[in-house]
């Protein structure tokens, strides 16, 4: 797998500008009762996932949730449920799954537990070059089938197995034989499967009449269940309220403040968290981040408050961790008490203990080098260009020689997991447990083949990250909360703003588990 290849499969979990990958929250929905069959549910959404592999991207994730079901579920409260399993077994040394007996694929055949082995084995195949390898699919995953039961062998710790197998799609044979058909069509067990893929306009699913195994019982023959869905690719937040308030979309996620105009109109939402801005530092051996003084200093000269005000219009919130978890996983305020404070007077002293001082204009050196700094953010997002000015005026008045770019999508890929053209990067962590988190903390950086990005090396991380890999589930946490402690701690990374995403609905009620929607809870209104 090429290095860009790579980037485009993993970079979703890291940037806010690719749609809102990992959201927390609860359910929500007017309970009308005044449902109606036969009708189109229409949701507008910024991320086109163009190929809809389900198991190539996380981009196609959204669309995926309504195609394929996952061996367990995860509900509102963030406890493991059934569904294409109906029990489960979890060991250090391994997983099984009782699979149910009435499920099928979207083609009509029976969906099995040699299918589920084939699933495993072709993410934990590092030849197949699938994101979810070492992610949701433990590195070291062996699986047998034995009848209705799969067993997955351990060969190391896996402290979130089961939640990883509650976001693994499960693909039918026919789509595991003809990869390439899974491109621009479906072939899963799920409630919906594609009719038309159109990449850059829409993707428009049709409902399974016969689908009864979903999540707590759920099935598509309950009143007010949408014949079809249709994913509208929109280029902005404003066009995606206009659709909603001309009728022509039912749904839509806000960061920004363009959601304001449904507010005003009473129109529903349901309210979740995301994670949407912390600061890293690029500690390649030649960039100045590669120095912790500097980090620090580069930390305290800016006001992270009124940043993350900023740049969330006045949406955000203080984050309590590296990510915005799974509800029920590892809660724990690993941020507060641990990020160097606002201090821009102790800033410079500690960067003329460090042996920086000014030259004649006025700009930090060391040893001949100029303390200059390359910052890259995203030039998409409400409020990132205000709050990226803030900060260069704070690292200007500390003596700091910036060049502030604003990238898009495909440039800031080509900076953070090709170039390496960054000192300063902003984005936003997002990943249902800690564990998937570590490759972007630890371990080898592009380069070399890996994905921590910013070449993190910090000892005091991996001792913990590695403890809490002996642990199962939630007993892993308290290690994991002192791993990314350590971190804030060394400025390696500074998380500033979560945000409140506004998921506004018209014409449709719906509810929201973890960070998808749930696609058996759309019910459409008369």
């Amino acid at each position: 797998m090429s290095i860009r290849d790579q980037a485009v499969r993993v970079l979703p979990l890291l940037l806010a500008a690719t749609g809102l990958a990992a959201c927390g929250g609860s359910p929500d929905s007017t309970g009308s009762g005044d449902y109606v069959d036969g009708k189109t549910f229409t949701l507008a959404t910024l991320a086109d996932p163009g190929n809809l592999d389900p198991q190539a991207s996380f981009v196609a994730t959204e669309i995926g949730s309504f195609a394929y079901d996952t061996l367990v579920g995860v509900d509102p409260r963030g406890t493991i449920q059934p569904q294409l399993a109906s029990s489960w077994k979890v060991t250090a040394e391994a997983v099984s799954f009782e699979l149910r007996d009435d499920v099928t694929c979207s083609d009509g055949s029976a969906f099995d537990a040699q299918t589920v082995v084939d699933n495993i084995d072709y993410v934990a195949d590092v030849a197949n070059a699938s994101p979810f390898h070492g992610v949701y699919v433990p590195a070291d995953a062996r699986a047998t089938a034995s009848g209705s039961t799969v067993t997955v062998a351990l060969t190391s710790p896996a402290p979130f197995v089961l939640e990883g197998f509650a976001h693994l799609p499960m693909v039918c044979q026919s789509g595991m034989k003809d990869r390439d058909s899974l491109k621009a069509g479906t072939a899963g067990t799920g409630p919906f499967t594609v009719t038309e893929s159109v990449p850059g306009d829409h993707y428009t699913l049709a409902v399974r009449k016969d689908y009864a195994w979903g999540p707590d019982g759920a099935t598509t023959s309950a009143a007010g269940t949408p014949s079809s869905v249709v994913f509208k690719v929109v280029a902005s937040e404003a066009t995606a309220t206009n659709l909603i308030l001309s009728g022509q979309a039912n749904a839509a996620s806000f960061l920004g403040r363009d959601g304001d105009r449904l507010e005003k109109q009473g129109i529903d939402a349901v309210k979740t968290q995301s994670a949407y801005a912390h600061q890293w530092y690029n500690q390649a051996p030649d960039r100045v981040g590669s120095d912790p003084v500097v980090r620090k200093a580069l930390t305290q000269a800016l006001d992270l408050a009124e940043l993350q005000r900023v740049i969330t219009s006045g949406r955000g919130s203080t984050p309590t961790a590296l990510a915005v978890y799974d509800t029920g996983v590892c809660s724990g305020n690993t941020v507060d008490g641990n990020l160097p404070g606002t201090d821009p007077a102790a800033a410079a002293e500690a960067l003329a203990a460090d042996g920086w001082t000014k030259d004649d204009d006025g700009v930090l050196t060391k040893d001949g080098r100029k303390l200059s700094l390359t910052f890259v953010y995203s030039s998409q997002g409400p409020g990132q260009t205000a709050a990226a000015e803030l900060v260069v005026a704070a690292w200007e008045k500390l003596g700091v020689e910036v060049d502030a770019r604003a990238l898009d999508i495909t440039e800031h890929t080509a900076a953070l997991f090709q170039t390496g053209d960054w000192d300063v990067t902003w984005s936003s962590p997002k990943a249902p447990n800690p564990l998937v988190l570590m490759p972007f903390v630890s371990g080898p950086s592009p380069a070399r083949g890996g994905n921590n990005f910013g070449s993190v090396a910090n000892p005091a991380y991996d001792s913990h990250a590695q403890a809490a890999l002996t642990k199962v589930g939630n007993d892993s946490c308290s290690e994991w909360e002192a791993a990314e402690a350590a971190l804030f701690q060394s400025a390696d990374v500074v998380p500033f703003a979560n945000v409140t995403v506004l998921t506004f609905h018209k014409g449709a009620d719906l509810e929201r588990a973890g960070n998808l929607l749930v696609p058996t809870s759309i019910r459409m209104l008369g």
